[in-house]
């Protein structure tokens, strides 16, 4: 029991860290609170707040967890982590990597979420107090739909598309501004092209690609 635990967290060890990527040389800083653009796009969210429909709201509440099981309506009813158990394995390490190189940025960038600058703001999801700019969720599933796709080049544009609904559904959700999503679509993209640079990841890749395939 003690290896096979040891083994799984060894599974899930991030691919690069915030050494490596260093989001505060890539990313501008965040727009001041009190700027036109915050306050155009706290408008947005509190507009979403009123329009959003239930299937939205459902939508953005499925969404907020960061798993590769999230593109399932894309991949089809035998994407699963049951049947797929090393193609999980290397995803745990994926999404691993998000927090490793999000986190230290979010933290020093210190952008409050709609929530924190408005109490008109009522979030459809989880709250959460971390620093919003970049988005960790929209870096992730941007991050997840570029591998996924590069393994399933024939559903490219299906995958992106809910890649970018995973993004969106963060605005929807009303716990992040457009500009932390477009943040994080750049963050998603910049640790991708980073890491498949790496070996561990490109041979954990083929055997991940191959189960799938």
């Amino acid at each position: 029991f003690t290896s096979f635990t040891a083994v799984r967290a060894e599974e899930a060890k991030p691919f690069a860290d915030a050494t490596e990527i260093d989001l505060l040389t890539i990313l501008p800083t965040p727009p001041a609170n009190d700027s036109m653009q915050t306050k155009t796009e706290l408008g947005e969210v509190l507009t979403l707040q009123v329009t959003r429909t239930p299937e939205m709201v459902a939508n953005a509440q499925a969404d907020a967890v960061e798993d590769v099981w999230r593109f399932a309506n894309v991949m089809g009813p035998d994407f699963t982590k049951d049947k797929l158990p090393k193609f999980a394995a290397f995803f745990d390490r994926v999404v691993a990597t998000e927090g490793a190189v999000v986190d230290p940025a979010k933290d020093v960038f210190n952008r409050p979420r709609p929530h924190q600058l408005s109490d008109l703001v009522k979030p459809a999801v989880k709250i959460s107090n971390s620093g919003a700019w970049p988005s960790g969720h929209t870096t992730v599933g941007t991050l997840m739909g570029i591998v996924l796709s590069n393994m399933v080049p024939e559903k490219k544009a299906e995958i992106m598309a809910r890649a970018w609904d995973y993004g969106n559904n963060r605005i929807v959700g009303g716990i992040h501004f457009r500009s932390d999503v477009e943040m994080g679509r750049i963050a998603g993209s910049v640790i991708a092209a980073t890491i498949m640079r790496h070996d561990d990841f490109k041979a954990e890749y083929e055997t991940a690609r191959a189960e799938l395939r």
